[in-house]
C-alpha cells in the first residue's frame, strides 16, 4: 500500500535560497523537455515511450547546460518523466467530464515541487533535530512530529513550496502488505455503518452520532476582507506582494483547518467499525447548481471519502460507495419513497409510521444498500416499529479538532434502532 507523510521544513535563509535556486532550475528543464515533447508526433509511440525519448535526452542537455549539473539525476530525471504524469491527469478529468486543454509551460509561481526517486535523500540526527539530508543540496531541518514506522520504506521524497513561502516535503511510502479484512458474514452487526453527509450535520451515522459541521465563518470573512485589500494595490508592487502573502496565509488557514478536521472524522470511522458505506456524491454536479454552491465546496465530500477510503485500507476495513438518489426520501423500514422539502428535518413514513430524523434514515438507507452491494442484508433486519428518537446529540466539529478528542468515541446515548429478523 502506498501513502504519504507531510512534514514541515525549517530551512535557513541561504538554504530557501538554494531550493528556489533548485526549483527553478527544474522548472526551466520542464519547460524545455515540454517543448521537446511536443515536437516528436504521437506516431512515434505511445506517451510512455515519447516521454522517454525526452528523457534521454538529458545526458546531452548536461554537457552545455551547466544548472543541469547542480541538481541530483533522479530530480532531473522525475522532472522530464513529470510531463507523462500530467497528461495523464488531464486525460482523466476529461473522462469526468471537465474541459480540460494541453499543457504549457509553468511560469515561476506555477513549478513549486522536484521530487527525488529511489536515492538522494536520507534522515539523520544533528544536535537533537531530524534533518533531510538531500544530495546536492543541504541539510535541511524537519519538523518530524511522527516517526517513520521501521517497517516502512521512503522510495519518494517531494519538496514542495506553498503560496505562503513555507516548504513542505511529502515522504511517499511503502507500507508493509495491507491487513486482511474480515469476511463480511462475520462482521457484527455494531461493526458496520452507514454514513449521509450534509451540510448542517457534517455526518449522521446508523450509530446515532452526528457531528456538526465545521464553522469556518470568521476564517473566511479575514479571506475577504484581505482580498478586498489586495484588489486596492498596486499590481506587483512591494505592498502588492505583502498582502497576496496575507491572502495565501488565509487560504492556508482555511485548508489546514479542514483537513485536519476530515482527517481526524475518516480516521474514527475507519479504526472503530469494519464495514462503512458512505454516499459517492456527484460533488461536480451539485457545484454547477446556482444553489448552495460555496457550502457544498467547503464542505469537501469528495476529500472526505477519498480519505475514507485509503483509510480503510489501511485498516483492514470495507469500504462501500453507494449511489445516493433518494435515501433520504425512501423510507429505511418499508422503502416508500416521500418526498420531503429541506427544512422538513423528520422523516415520518405514511406507510408504515417509522419515524426518524431525516439524517439517520438517510443513513440506514446507505448501510442498506451498501450491504446489497455486497450480496448480502442486514443480519437482523432493517430497523421497523420502533422510532428513533427525533433530536441526536449533535457533537460540535470545534471538539473533533482536539488532538486525542475522545468525542467520537463516546457515541450518542440514544438507543439503537430495534431489528426485527
Amino acid at each position: 500500500m502506498h501513502y504519504a507523510y507531510r512534514l514541515r521544513l525549517k530551512p535557513t535563509d541561504q538554504q530557501r535560497e538554494v531550493l528556489d535556486y533548485h526549483r527553478d532550475t527544474c522548472r526551466q528543464l520542464y519547460n524545455h523537455a515540454l517543448r521537446e515533447f511536443n515536437k516528436i508526433p504521437e506516431s512515434a509511440g505511445t506517451l510512455n515511450q515519447r516521454v522517454r525519448q525526452v528523457r534521454d535526452q538529458l545526458t546531452n542537455l548536461k554537457n552545455w547546460w551547466d544548472e543541469l549539473n547542480d541538481l541530483y539525476a533522479t530530480v532531473t530525471q522525475a522532472t522530464v518523466m513529470r510531463i507523462e504524469d500530467s497528461i495523464k491527469a488531464l486525460s482523466e478529468l476529461k473522462k469526468k467530464g471537465y474541459n480540460v486543454g494541453s499543457l504549457n509551460w509553468k511560469a515561476p509561481r506555477e513549478f513549486r515541487s522536484f521530487t527525488y526517486v529511489q536515492s538522494g535523500f536520507k534522515f539523520d540526527k544533528k544536535n537533537g533535530q531530524t534533518v533531510l539530508s538531500l544530495s546536492k543540496l543541504a541539510d535541511i531541518p524537519i519538523e518530524c512530529h511522527r516517526d517513520i514506522p521501521d517497517d516502512e520504506t521512503v522510495k519518494e521524497v517531494t519538496l514542495k513550496k506553498e503560496p505562503t513561502g513555507e516548504w513542505y516535503t511529502s515522504l511517499a511510502v511503502d507500507d508493509k502488505e495491507e491487513p486482511e479484512k474480515p469476511s463480511i458474514e462475520a462482521i457484527d452487526a455494531d461493526d458496520m455503518v452507514g454514513i449521509d453527509v450534509g451540510i448542517l450535520k457534517y455526518v449522521h451515522d446508523t450509530d446515532g452520532t452526528a457531528v456538526g459541521s465545521l464553522d469556518l465563518s470568521d476564517e473566511r470573512d479575514r479571506l475577504e476582507r484581505a482580498q478586498r485589500n489586495l484588489s486596492r494595490k498596486e499590481h506587483r508592487s512591494n505592498n502588492w506582494e505583502k498582502q497576496r502573502q496575507t491572502v495565501a496565509e488565509c487560504h492556508q488557514k482555511i485548508k489546514r483547518k479542514r483537513r485536519d478536521f476530515l482527517h481526524k472524522l475518516s480516521a474514527y470511522y475507519a479504526r472503530e467499525y469494519d464495514l462503512v458505506a458512505v454516499e459517492d456524491l456527484n460533488v461536480k454536479g451539485m457545484l454547477e447548481s446556482p444553489r448552495n454552491s460555496l457550502n457544498t465546496a467547503s464542505a469537501a465530500w469528495n476529500t472526505f471519502t477519498e480519505l475514507l477510503e485509503y483509510k480503510c485500507e489501511r485498516e483492514g476495513t470495507h469500504f462501500v460507495p453507494v449511489d445516493p438518489k433518494d435515501t433520504t426520501k425512501d423510507c429505511a423500514s418499508c422503502g416508500v419513497k416521500t418526498d420531503k422539502p429541506l427544512w422538513i428535518r423528520e422523516h415520518s413514513c405514511p406507510a408504515c409510521g417509522f419515524q426518524a430524523d431525516r439524517d439517520e434514515n438517510a443513513a440506514w438507507n446507505v448501510l442498506s444498500r451498501g450491504l446489497s452491494e455486497l450480496g448480502v442484508g442486514y443480519s437482523e433486519g432493517t430497523p421497523v416499529e420502533t422510532a428513533l428518537p427525533v433530536g441526536t446529540t449533535v457533537v460540535p466539529a470545534k471538539r473533533v479538532l482536539e488532538a486525542g478528542s475522545p468525542c467520537l468515541k463516546e457515541r450518542a446515548a440514544t438507543p439503537r434502532v430495534s431489528r426485527q429478523g
